[in-house]
């Protein structure tokens, strides 16, 4: 049978098949074959595995700048990691309801953009989810938070209480218990950094790949990137894929992370309003070569629903996107229609 005879959902399953298994957040990439001017590495960390491609003529100068890149994501992930007991971040919660702290450059960048992004969305992205501590996603020892517990700690969640002023520097949480979960919206900023540094060394042609965010720029062998997006249905699928020179692809969704509690699966992105895990879409992908237009987006539109993240996006241009609602109905932006193709493998 001829590749354009397959309809696209077995063009999609034949090129996942092909595809690299480690990506388990919604994004699928081709594999690279190891090879001269090609450099490809990974390193655990934000909780995923972060990948890097890039392509030039220097091995050594390719391996060197993707070492400075990981170094300085991995740095800055540290900063703004809610584990860590001694970053910046764990600074502000403990002096929360006491005094305004200072903050480095990059930590209070990402927490105006917490704050835009919760502005523009009327709270439904709001890092202060954080406060929603009985909650815990991690499979090994997952922590399901009771109704008590989540009336008890709901009263903390409001980004209202996140004061910053960026000419001291300083960010103030304004009540003690308030906590930060920066998760939804520090990682495109990372990954970001890490990009400047691989062009600021001189590597035009990169990938990055974080557990479901991606940033790409240049080509690989004289081509666009294509980045598979799966089928938020049937996580193990593929929608398409689309192209991409320079930009950001991100997904969000109710597979990514979650644990089985009485016959019911609850994921990680919370419900600012209720405590609980949204009901809303099973997925949403968003594409754009703007991080301010899609950090924090996909988050809100998770917790708003699909028609409300419809409504949104008609007034975003610059955003490609595709949303899977509850009823499991595929939805495609102009834009995202004209970029989502079925691949030939």
């Amino acid at each position: 049978m001829k590749p354009e005879s397959l309809d696209p959902r077995q063009l999609a399953r034949r090129r996942l098949s092909q595809a690299l298994p480690l990506l388990a957040f919604g994004l699928v990439l081709p594999t690279v074959q190891a090879r001269s001017g090609v450099y490809r590495g990974s390193r655990p960390l934000m909780g995923t595995r972060l990948d890097l491609t890039l392509q030039g003529n220097d091995d050594t100068a390719l391996a060197h700048a993707a070492e400075l890149a990981f170094a300085e994501m991995a740095r800055l992930a540290d900063m703004m990691s809610r584990y860590r007991s001694t970053n910046a971040l764990s600074a502000i919660h403990l002096a929360a309801g006491l005094q305004p702290v200072r903050v480095p450059t990059e930590l209070m960048q990402v927490l105006r953009m917490a704050q835009a992004a919760a502005q523009a969305s009327d709270g439904a992205f709001d890092a202060t989810v954080g406060s929603l501590r009985s909650w815990d996603f991690n499979p090994q020892q997952p922590s399901i938070a009771s109704a008590e517990q989540v009336a008890a700690e709901l009263p903390l969640v409001g980004f209202n209480a996140l004061a910053l002023d960026e000419r001291a520097g300083t960010a103030y949480l304004a009540r003690r218990g308030v906590r930060l979960d920066l998760g939804g919206i520090a990682k495109l900023p990372i990954l970001h950094a890490g990009m400047q540094v691989l062009l600021r060394e001189g590597v035009a042609n990169a990938m990055i790949n974080g557990g479901g965010d991606v940033l790409v720029h240049g080509q690989l062998d004289g081509h666009d990137w294509r980045v598979g997006l799966r089928d938020p249905r049937r996580p193990q699928q593929l929608l398409g894929t689309v192209a991409l020179s320079r930009g950001f692809v991100a997904a969000s969704g109710d597979y990514e992370r979650f644990v089985m509690h009485q016959g019911q699966r609850l994921h990680h992105v919370l419900d600012p309003k209720t405590g609980y895990p949204t009901r809303g879409p099973h997925g949403v992908a968003l594409i754009s070569e703007h991080l301010e237009a899609i950090n924090g987006l996909g988050t809100a539109i998770m917790v708003t629903g699909a028609k409300a993240g419809r409504e949104r996006l008609h007034t975003l241009p610059s955003v490609d996107a595709l949303i899977v609602d509850a009823d499991d109905q595929l939805w495609l932006s102009p834009g995202m229609t004209k970029r989502l193709q079925a691949t030939t493998g």
